[in-house]
């Protein structure tokens, strides 16, 4: 479904390239994760997709049509929350809904009313916008993203300044579209827990390249997490680097062959003081840690 092949942009003045050689894929009905530090090249990514930057090589594709050679056909098949939703204060929520889609040939209002209904807007549609909570007028950015049905949805930062109720809504709806709809999802944010909870894959990226794309549930490339705490922390780091373990926030990563009995053997004869040592299954905290220290081990 969507396709970037070898994109690459350097912005006027800049030291360093945004984008350096980057692509990935996500299939039909997959919602992917893009995840990366500010300054990582996301919005550049996002951008490019849009069709609202150029870039100085490479494409990016969608259904197999070309946002760069055919932006108009290409993007007819996105809905967007991109940056900060703008809607006209002034009007209610259905007459912005109703101005905005008239730029795409307009949208039948049977439609309109079921989405609305949707995303939990019904009550208060005819308000004006002005007079909307910031969860509110997510809930009408994602109404007017999915007006007319898009084959995907591109989602930068979608539940920033959400309340936690409001990001367990937003998640729930993702979920749904995706069964309902099979609609495909680049969703790009820093929760990690919220990526986790709902995306099938993430691209991470770092400095403007790619530095890992893959499952979420994938193993922690080769290696095994433990939470490890002992009351001395000079013989524990001792063990560590003898295992040729790394430290990845508070879990310690060793190599899959790692034995943990004699692992945690050594702890005892060195006289470590060991209170906790539990194996943990990989998480992306622990995933996009490891493939950034990766990234900087491999250009210092």
């Amino acid at each position: 479904m969507l396709e970037f092949s070898g994109v690459t942009k350097r912005f006027h003045g800049a030291a360093t390239r945004a984008l350096d050689d980057v692509s990935f894929s996500v299939e039909k009905g997959r919602i992917c994760g893009l995840l990366g530090h500010n300054g990582a090249g996301k919005s550049t990514a996002l951008g490019i997709l849009l069709g609202l930057v150029h870039p100085d090589a490479g494409e990016v594709r969608i259904a197999g049509i070309s946002v760069q050679n055919q932006r108009e056909r290409a993007v007819a098949k996105l809905g967007a929350i991109f940056e900060s939703p703008a809607f006209y204060d002034y009007l209610s929520g259905w007459r912005n809904l109703k101005v905005l889609t008239a730029y795409s040939g307009g949208v039948d209002e049977a439609l309109m009313r079921e989405t609305i209904e949707w995303v939990g807007l019904s009550a208060r549609i005819h308000d004006p916008v002005g007079k909307y909570s910031h969860g509110m007028r997510q809930r009408l950015a994602l109404a007017q993203a999915l007006l007319p049905r898009p084959e995907m949805l591109v989602l930068d930062e979608p539940t920033d300044g959400l309340d936690p109720e409001g990001i367990v809504e937003f998640r729930r709806q993702l979920l749904e579209l995706r069964e309902v709809m099979n609609i495909t999802v680049l969703f790009s944010s820093h929760l990690l827990s919220e990526v986790e909870q709902v995306c099938d894959e993430v691209v991470i990226l770092r400095s403007g390249k790619k530095v890992y794309e893959g499952e979420v549930s994938a193993s922690l490339l080769g290696q095994t997490l433990y939470r490890i705490e002992a009351k001395n922390q000079e013989i524990l780091d001792s063990v560590v680097q003898s295992f040729r373990g790394e430290k990845h926030g508070d879990r310690y990563a060793f190599p899959v062959e790692c034995n943990p009995s004699e692992l945690l053997a050594a702890f005892v004869k060195e006289g470590s003081g060991i209170t906790c040592f539990a194996p943990e299954p990989p998480s992306l905290e622990s995933l996009y840690l490891h493939a950034g220290r990766e990234e900087k081990g491999g250009t210092a």
